[in-house]
C-alpha cells in the first residue's frame, strides 16, 4: 500500500462495494487514502488480493485507464507494459539547460521481454565547446566531438530507434526536455508531432524509474542512478556515458517492476501522481530548509 495525501476540493474516492479498497483515487490533496501500487491491484480480471470477485469492476478499471493523460495511444493502455518493447534513453550534454545547452552523446537501449535487444551509442557535435564542469562528469572532450555529426544528421537514426517503443529514462524530464529541444531545432519544416515516435511527442509521459525508486526505496538516502543500481545489484558499466547509463536504467526498472503496477495505463496514472507529490514535497523542503 502507498499512502498519499489528499486536500480540500478533492473528489470523493470511489471504493469497491462492501470493502475499504479504493477502486481508483480522484483527489488533489488533505486526508490520507490508501492507493494500490503493487501487482494485482489493477488486474482487470476483477479480482482483488482478497481473492473475492467483484462483478463489473473490470469494465470500470478498463474505462479509467483508457483515459489517463500522458499515454501513448500507439500502445494498448490495458496491456502489461513489460510485454511492450521499451527504449531507454540517456543523453550526455554540455550542461543542464535544454534551451542553451546541447546533446553530445545519445544512448539508446531497447529491451524486449526483459532482455537487451539493441544498444546504440552516438556521439554528436554540439557546435559549441564542452564546459570544463560538464567534461569532468562524462569525460567527453571537444577533440572527440570534432569529427562527429550534428544532431540534425543523426536525428533520422534516433527517431527510427524510438519508433513504436515505450520511452524510459532516469529523471525523465531532463532527457525528454533535451530530446524535444533538439528535435525542435533540427526537424525539417512541416514535420508534426503526429509524424514522431512516442518519445518525441510532447503529450506522451515517459516511464521514469527515479519516480518509482523514490516511492519503493524510501530507506535509501540517495536515489542517484549509481546508488540505486548498487542497492539492487544492477551492474553500471561506464557510468556517465549514455549507453552505459541507459542499460543500467533499464535493468533498474526491471528490478523494481515486481512492486509496480503491471498495466500500462495504471503505471502512467500513478507515476504522474507520485511525481506531482514528490515535486510538492521537494518545493516544501526548499522553502523550509
Amino acid at each position: 500500500m502507498c499512502i498519499l495525501p489528499v486536500g480540500e476540493g478533492a473528489k470523493r474516492v470511489r471504493y469497491v462495494e462492501g470493502t475499504s479498497l479504493p477502486l481508483y483515487d480522484l483527489r488533489d490533496g488533505g486526508h490520507a487514502v490508501h492507493l494500490p501500487c503493487v501487482r494485482g491491484r489493477t488486474d482487470v480480471c476483477g479480482c482483488f488480493p482478497t481473492g473475492r470477485h467483484y462483478p463489473g469492476i473490470a469494465d470500470l478499471i478498463a474505462d479509467a485507464i483508457q483515459n489517463v493523460e500522458g499515454l501513448c495511444h500507439d500502445l494498448e493502455p490495458g496491456s502489461a507494459w513489460e510485454d511492450m518493447p521499451c527504449v531507454v534513453i540517456d543523453f550526455e550534454t554540455t550542461g543542464r539547460d535544454a534551451e542553451t545547452d546541447r546533446v553530445i552523446e545519445v544512448g539508446l537501449v531497447t529491451f524486449e521481454k526483459g532482455k537487451v535487444a539493441a544498444r546504440e551509442s552516438l556521439l554528436v557535435n554540439p557546435g559549441i565547446p564542452v564546459p570544463e564542469e560538464s567534461r569532468a562528469v562524462h569525460g567527453i572532450t571537444d577533440e572527440e566531438l570534432a569529427g562527429a555529426p550534428d544532431f540534425a544528421t543523426v536525428m533520422p537514426r534516433v527517431l527510427d530507434l524510438l519508433q513504436g517503443k515505450l520511452p524510459v529514462a532516469y529523471n525523465a524530464s531532463f532527457d525528454r526536455g533535451f530530446l524535444l529541444a533538439e528535435i525542435a531545432r533540427a526537424a525539417p519544416e512541416g514535420m508534426t508531432p503526429g509524424d514522431m515516435p512516442p518519445a518525441a511527442r510532447p503529450d506522451v509521459t515517459w516511464v521514469d524509474p527515479l519516480v518509482w525508486a523514490r516511492e519503493i526505496l524510501k530507506e535509501l538516502k540517495s536515489r542517484r542512478l549509481g546508488d540505486v543500481a548498487k542497492h539492487l545489484g544492477v551492474p553500471l558499466e561506464q557510468a556517465h556515458r549514455a549507453a552505459g547509463d541507459a542499460e543500467a536504467t533499464g535493468r533498474v526498472l526491471l528490478a523494481l517492476a515486481p512492486q509496480m503496477p503491471r498495466i500500462y495505463g495504471e503505471l502512467i496514472r500513478l507515476q504522474k501522481r507520485y511525481a506531482a507529490f514528490q515535486e510538492a514535497e521537494l518545493a516544501a523542503w526548499k522553502r523550509f530548509r
